[in-house]
């Protein structure tokens, strides 16, 4: 079984920002004015932007989608991972499904270094290397300004764990056991139907 905390593929505002080339604040305006369809996270200040709005809210507004198609396009992916086997498995489905470009790592300052190397579309961490790791990654990630999916996964996650990694930027969180196929549709939901 496979159990998803959000059901779309979902931006910070910090993300939002840096696609549109305004602060964060502004992202925050236009959501509460209702310019730009989006939704606050119950019990937090944090708002959330799915990306089909924010691809809606660019087109009508004549936003340039250049920055939109690097965000979401098609950059490397980054597996941080405690468990090679696991990792490994994971890497080579999605290097036959997508033919994108897939580096592994054993933890988070491993990632980070690579972040700071390269710009990944989309890190897929395994709560295996420890929930505050995972959850620091994504924070350090979103103050840095990086325009990045983080999905999470693990096992026996509690619903404070779940809170503390989509407040640090966590987009989605996959619950174990799941299939490979359930990590790839957190990452894009059109590689759902990829196979």
């Amino acid at each position: 079984m496979t159990e998803m905390t959000q059901q779309n593929s979902v931006l910070t505002t910090g993300e939002v920002a840096e696609i549109c080339n305004v602060a964060a604040r502004t992202v925050s305006k236009w959501i509460d004015c209702g310019r730009l369809e989006g939704y606050r996270i119950p019990g937090s200040r944090d708002r959330r932007v799915t990306r089909e709005a924010l691809e809606n809210f660019m087109r009508t507004h004549g936003l340039p989608l250049t920055g939109f198609a690097a965000a979401v396009g098609q950059g490397m992916l980054l597996i941080v991972d405690a468990n090679a086997t696991t990792a490994q498995t994971l890497r080579d489905v999605i290097v036959q499904e997508t033919q994108r470009e897939v580096f592994i790592v054993r933890g988070a300052f491993e990632a980070g270094v690579i972040c700071e190397r390269s710009r990944p579309s989309a890190i897929i961490v395994d709560c295996n290397i420890g929930v505050n790791e995972a959850a620091g990654l994504a924070s350090w990630l979103r103050c840095e300004k990086r325009v990045v999916r983080v999905v999470a996964t693990g096992e026996a996650l509690t619903a404070g764990d779940e809170t503390s990694l989509i407040r640090a930027g966590v987009s989605m969180i996959v619950r174990k056991p799941c299939t490979v196929r359930a990590i790839l549709s957190a990452v894009d939901p059109r590689w759902a139907k990829a196979g």
